[in-house]
């Protein structure tokens, strides 16, 4: 393989932020903060929104993700007035 071509890979933390769940994995991601983990050792941390953890599918319950406002901009246009 070349030198100096591949990008790092580590582990990382994923931080699901809607269900407060964490989990460490292997990734190449670019992340700037850092966490301790259980183990003492500090990791890079990648915060995500929506995970097997909170999403509707893998947890059978039906969650209303709004982040951007979607659902507020499609009843100012579309709701009843």
């Amino acid at each position: 393989m070349k030198k100096d071509i591949h990008p790092n890979y580590r582990e990382v933390v994923f931080w699901d932020l809607s269900s407060d769940h964490k989990f460490i994995t292997r990734s190449t991601i670019q992340t700037n903060e850092t966490i301790e983990w259980e183990d003492g050792k500090q990791y890079p941390v990648y915060k995500v929104e929506v995970s097997s953890q909170s999403h509707p599918f893998y947890t059978g319950k039906n969650v209303l993700v709004d982040t951007a406002g979607r659902v507020d901009k499609f009843m100012k246009r579309y709701g009843k007035k």
